[in-house]
């Protein structure tokens, strides 16, 4: 009789185990544990008893690999609450859904274990496809080794070129948030920046930079201006700008949290916006932004659109369209009172 550490006495148990137990075939076990039809019901009675003796687990990947299709999808995201992850996965919902396809969302919580942990659910309830959704924009460790179904990464992309993976282009906001600035007349451009861990914080500030030197122009105060995503690090850092006695007459902030800040101090400086100087955000939040004095021009990430894309490219590769590329979603400028009225 096998034991629990299976036939040989080393490693976890297997259905082979299972099956010799059972006096049965393996592909007899298979359907068996796997609540197929085609089972009399005294013999899966006898599976399912050697298995509880054994302790047998039934490996997600390989039920996932021999599976048909169900119609499911798997979800898995590192923070559920982040307000930059909902809309991306309300996006992938309504791409999802247009197709009349389920899902299951799990919320690793940033969390490795919590994440392994679900993925092994998913498989094991046979997903056709799994939509990994970051809470930064930073790239992440792949999980696509070994995982039988096709695996599209979105928001923070994998650090695997050879995956497939969908992320806003900031360095295409930061240039088009400088551009914007030149477009309204402004030359004396400083950036007020987010936390420098950030990948967002840093293709921004390369993306504003190439737009200024294409320009002739280059960022008043320099590129170090990193800190927290806060209003209070935007009120900081408008003073520091005061105090330097160095003009400006547009600040451009890493997130329309930090230009709040600014705003508010810029009105205690004395300084009218747009009149005297122009502010403009990331993200385009619209509680903040459009409740803003006066409402904040900022660029939108797009991030329902990037949702839906993402699931797009899921159900095409669950087709058989497998891709391996990083491909960037488009950013758009909103215009508001904050950068002034042409």
């Amino acid at each position: 009789m096998a034991d629990s550490k299976g036939r040989y006495g080393k490693g976890s148990v297997t259905l082979v185990d299972v099956a010799e137990l059972a006096g049965v075939s393996l592909a007899t076990a298979s359907k068996a544990i796997n609540g197929k039809s085609q089972v009399r019901a005294e013999t899966r009675a006898k599976v399912l008893e050697a298995a509880r003796t054994l302790s047998f687990t039934p490996n997600p990947f390989a039920k996932a690999l021999n599976a048909t299709r169900t119609g499911t999808i798997g979800m898995l995201t590192s923070d559920l609450d982040n307000r930059f992850v909902l809309p991306v996965l309300l996006g992938a919902e309504d791409a999802f859904g247009a197709g009349s396809m389920s899902i299951l969302l799990c919320d690793a919580r940033d969390d490795a274990i919590r994440e392994q942990h679900h993925l092994k659910t998913l498989l094991a309830k046979r997903v056709d496809g799994l939509l990994v959704v970051g809470r930064t924009t930073n790239p992440r460790p792949s999980i696509t080794d070994g995982i039988p179904v096709p695996v599209v990464y979105v928001y923070a992309p994998s650090e695997d070129p050879n995956d497939l993976s969908l992320t806003p282009d900031n360095r295409q906001a930061g240039r088009l948030a400088v551009e914007h600035l030149l477009s309204r007349g402004r030359r004396r451009i400083a950036l007020i920046n987010g936390e420098p861990s950030y990948s967002a914080a840093q293709d921004r500030l390369v993306g504003a930079i190439s737009a200024l030197d294409e320009a002739g122009l280059s960022l008043v105060g320099g590129p170090g201006l990193f800190g927290q995503w806060s209003e209070r690090w935007g009120r900081a850092c408008v003073q520091a700008l005061v105090d330097t006695g160095e003009p400006f007459d547009a600040i451009l902030c890493g997130s329309d949290q930090i230009a709040r800040g600014a705003l508010d101090q810029l009105r205690e400086c004395g300084k009218a916006v747009p009149r005297d100087v122009a502010v403009m955000g990331f993200d385009n939040w619209d509680v903040l932004a459009e409740d803003a004095r006066p409402p904040l021009t900022s660029v939108d990430m797009n991030l329902q659109d990037l949702g839906r894309a993402a699931a797009q490219k899921l159900v095409l590769a669950i087709d058989g369209a497998q891709q391996s590329e990083l491909l960037y979603g488009k950013v758009r400028v909103v215009p508001r009172e904050s950068t002034g009225v042409l």
